[in-house]
This record gives structure tokens, sequence and C-alpha cells, in this order.
């Protein structure tokens, strides 16, 4: 089992900035892709970005490319999601998640966090 605590969302204005963490925890989880996803009210889960745990190699969605990175610290066995230049469009409770293989498909995702809101006003 692995296990997923999100934290870091609010409320900041177009333009602004916020950055996601996720703790990390549970067994055999250092071989696992680390994501980031999201959800808007009404629409399905989106996949937003990806890190390969012990490679480093990253993903990420076209709408998030150049504002978004992603981040893992080793030591701290955490991953982070730093949102710059943030739109409305970003809205939506944002979810950590763990996948035993390298993908960026939601279904091939194992494990999941409880999710954290981000707003973004216009």
């Amino acid at each position: 089992q692995v296990r997923l605590v999100e934290s870091g969302g609010g409320l900041v204005q177009a333009g602004g900035s916020l950055r996601l963490s996720c703790a990390v925890s549970g067994r055999s989880w250092s071989s696992y892709t680390m994501g980031w996803f999201r959800q808007a009210p009404g629409k399905e889960r989106d996949f937003v970005a990806a890190i390969a745990w012990s490679a480093g190699g990253t993903f990420y969605a076209d709408s998030v490319k150049g504002r978004f990175t992603i981040s893992r610290d080793i030591a701290k066995n955490t991953v982070s999601l730093q949102m710059n230049s943030l739109k409305p469009e970003d809205t939506a409770v944002y979810y950590c998640a763990a996948s035993a293989i390298v993908t960026i498909r939601t279904r091939e995702y194992d494990f999941w966090g409880q999710g954290t809101q981000v707003t973004v006003s216009s």
C-alpha cells in the first residue's frame, strides 16, 4: 500500500502561484511514478504532470507546459507541483497519485490522495 496526503491548495488570483505538496509513505513506493491530476466540477479527472521517482523523468499536459513544474524530494519523501501563471481554468480539485508503471493514464494509477482544492479567481 502507498499512502498519499496532499497539501497546499487554496484561493489565488489569476497570474498568481501556488505550490502543492504530496507526502508519500508505504511499502516499495520508491519505484513508482508519481502523478498529479485534477478534476473540475462536472468534468473527468485529467492528467496534469508526472515524475518517475527513481529516474526523475517528467511529463506534462500541454495545458500546463511552461507554467507548472513537478519535482520530488527523495530525502523528504514528497512530490511537489509548482504552479505559476495560474488561470481561472486551472480551478479544480488536485489529486496526487502513484502508479507502478510509467504512465499518464488516469486508470493506470493505483493509489490516490484525498485531493486539495485550487481556486483561481479572475
